[in-house]
């Protein structure tokens, strides 16, 4: 018990080393965030991707390499990037999911989708998934996001704020008063 302690220290540790040299997202798995989690807690988001996915790619290139993104993920989420149509054994929440109609023959085309991705309820790429540091699921965003776009959720998924959003009205009021960080 000790040792799993020890080693999830050391994994935040560098998480956090990792993060003050890097101008990358720092990704890591599912299986990962909630061992994260039982160090520090944090909001969690998971960009569901497939690698045939034309805006997904995009989202990759103009979003999740904008600095000021990195670091607003970096700073106040366990991020994950997740193939909706990969190959990968996932254990999350206790259950583990795979891909058994995976055909790797269509590795790089339309493939079937992973248990994982139906379980979550994802059927548009790109999509992005935001948790709480519970690991209760917050909601979904589907489709493509600039930065600019991808801030407004970051800023209102990294903590508690969503929970007083109770109507369109409210949500509507948050985006009037947001004011954006990104520069470009």
């Amino acid at each position: 018990m000790v040792l799993k302690s020890k080693k999830a220290i050391y994994f935040i540790f560098f998480l956090f080393l990792v993060q003050g040299y890097t101008q990358e997202i720092n990704w890591i798995t599912l299986e990962e965030v909630e061992e994260a989690q039982k160090v520090q807690p944090k909001n969690v988001i998971i960009d569901v991707y497939t690698n045939w996915c034309g805006p997904c790619k995009l989202m990759d290139k103009n979003t999740f390499s904008n600095k000021e993104i990195i670091d607003i993920i970096n700073n106040n989420f366990y991020a994950v990037k997740f193939n909706a149509e990969g190959n990968e054994t996932v254990n999350f929440l206790g259950k583990v999911f795979t891909n058994p109609n995976y055909d790797s023959s269509r590795a790089q085309r339309r493939n079937s989708s992973h248990q994982l991705t139906r379980y979550l309820g994802v059927n548009a790429y790109p999509s992005t998934l935001f948790f709480d540091s519970s690991m209760n699921y917050i909601t979904p965003v589907r489709g493509y996001l600039n930065p600019k776009q991808i801030e407004i959720y970051l800023s209102l998924f990294r903590d508690e704020t969503y929970k007083k959003i109770k109507s369109q009205k409210d949500f509507d009021a948050f985006i009037k008063n947001f004011e954006s960080k990104i520069k470009t």
